[in-house]
């Protein structure tokens, strides 16, 4: 194994770990839907800022998923392996445009919306009626996860973090 594989490996499980425990430090139950608002997405768009697509999928996917199983929704499990999988590829393919270059809280925003409803369209199968409570806190969850992550790296980027 490379030297250059072993660190991607290392920020990808890096962040992946990240994604969980900010997924679990802080988990608000929903009524209506018996899923919970967290700060997960944070992680989840940072990931797609520096590691592109793949990565952002992989993060989102697998880092949110796990937290799922951990918590004890696991009937949520492989809904948000897809979903947060997919919102982490959105973002990042949205942050390779010309305006996700210059504007990337639009880009980690629309992410973020697309991630409320992408939630929805599964739990209207599951609850109803009652899904429509879900799309609320779930879209302010992602537009928060989107304002702070893009935060967060613009000051790690002032930092000199990144190489």
């Amino acid at each position: 194994m490379k030297n250059s594989d072993l660190k991607l490996l290392v920020r990808y499980a890096v962040l992946i770990a990240l994604t969980v425990v900010m997924t679990m430090v802080i988990h608000i139950p929903t009524i209506g839907t018996n899923g919970y608002l967290n700060l997960g997405d944070m992680v989840v768009f940072l990931a797609a800022i520096i590691l592109g697509k793949k990565g952002g999928f992989i993060v989102g996917g697998f880092g949110s998923a796990a937290a799922d199983l951990f918590l004890g929704y696991t009937h949520y499990a492989p809904i948000t392996l897809i979903v947060k999988g997919l919102e982490g590829f959105i973002a990042a393919s949205l942050l390779e445009t010309k305006i996700g270059k210059d504007k990337p809280m639009i880009a980690t925003s629309i992410a973020g919306v697309f991630m409320a409803f992408g939630y929805f369209v599964p739990e209207i199968f599951m609850y109803g009626k009652g899904a429509i409570a879900s799309i609320p806190g779930n879209i302010m969850q992602g537009l928060l996860g989107a304002i702070t992550s893009v935060v967060l790296y613009k000051a790690l980027s002032r930092a000199k973090v990144f190489n």
